[in-house]
């Protein structure tokens, strides 16, 4: 009787299955290998997500349990001047090296697109500081901003007859200076992507403009452009995230003095980093890292949503 039962059984779901369209049987099969990665994406992304909104809601040193404390947190931080000045920080640093970077990565791939001559390795040494170690970099960076005689900036400037610069012990000059290696660093990523939706454009667009007889400005403005939309809406959201997330090139260009002189170039993410495991204020950091949560989610939005429309 058992057996018969399951002979039943397998072929009424036999039957269920038969009763299926090809493309509800193509949905199933696709969210059966999609249950897995999705069950471990929400485990790795999402659970900590929510946590931290809880535990910003708390005051938690590691050394005993989370307290709810409701909403002191955030009040504590919307009242700190010190949070305010990072935070204009950390838009200076999306609202400057996000237009330059692309502006110059784009003229770059422009113009690259063309050459032929020693055309790969051209390419490759400006994908080299993409590759290159963050703290490496930072620190060489430093190096060149350092006082004469062991600056070469200044040293530079000592042998054209200009007054040496602070840069990095400046609160006016810091905040740039960290800016140009962020930006440098990011160029050759930047690059690669335009050049590949450069290859991308058909020809044949080319062809045709210029049979018409429009110029080259007329067919960048015409034909390039508005097809590179797709590549550019994705390094616009990609390089803003980078800036707003920027922490490597302050940590270890301002170690002596971190974030700069009076906070000049401190960004919200070393804000969160030194509260969390220099003051252990676990609750405290997890409501900065909601406030640059939230922000990366408005801005990521506000652009897909700006660059889409036009």
């Amino acid at each position: 009787m058992t057996t018969q039962n399951a002979t039943v059984e397998v072929a009424g779901n036999g039957r269920l299955w038969n009763r299926f369209s090809i493309g509800t049987k193509r949905v199933i099969w696709a969210w059966t290998f999609l249950a897995l990665p999705i069950a471990f994406y929400v485990g790795i992304r999402f659970y900590p997500t929510f946590q931290a909104f809880w535990l910003s809601l708390t005051n938690w040193d590691l050394l005993r349990p989370a307290q709810f404390i409701g909403l002191a947190n955030y009040e504590r931080m919307f009242a700190d001047p010190v949070f305010w000045k990072v935070f204009q920080n950390t838009f200076l640093y999306l609202l400057m090296g996000t237009p330059i970077s692309l502006l110059i990565s784009f003229v770059v791939a422009y113009y690259l697109d063309r050459v032929r001559f020693m055309h790969g390795f051209i390419r490759a040494l400006y994908f080299l500081p993409f590759l290159t170690t963050a703290a490496a970099m930072g620190w060489v960076w430093r190096w060149f901003y350092q006082p004469i005689p062991v600056g070469v900036f200044n040293g530079i400037l000592s042998m054209m007859g200009f007054a040496q610069q602070p840069f990095l012990r400046s609160t006016t000059q810091s905040l740039p200076a960290i800016m140009v290696p962020a930006i440098w660093a990011g160029l050759g990523f930047q690059i690669i992507i335009f050049m590949a939706g450069l290859r991308a454009i058909p020809s044949t667009f080319y062809e045709a403009a210029r049979i018409d007889g429009l110029g080259d400005w007329a067919i960048l403005r015409k034909i390039t452009l508005p097809l590179l939309k797709p590549t550019t809406v994705f390094l616009v959201v990609f390089s803003s995230i980078g800036f707003l997330r920027i922490f490597d090139q302050v940590y270890n260009m301002t170690t002596n003095d971190p974030g700069g002189p009076l906070n000049a170039t401190k960004p919200l993410v070393m804000m969160i980093y030194q509260t969390a495991f220099s003051s252990y204020q676990m609750g405290y950091a997890a409501a900065q890292t909601v406030v640059l949560f939230t922000i990366l989610l408005i801005v990521s939005l506000i652009q897909l949503y700006v660059l889409r429309q036009r």
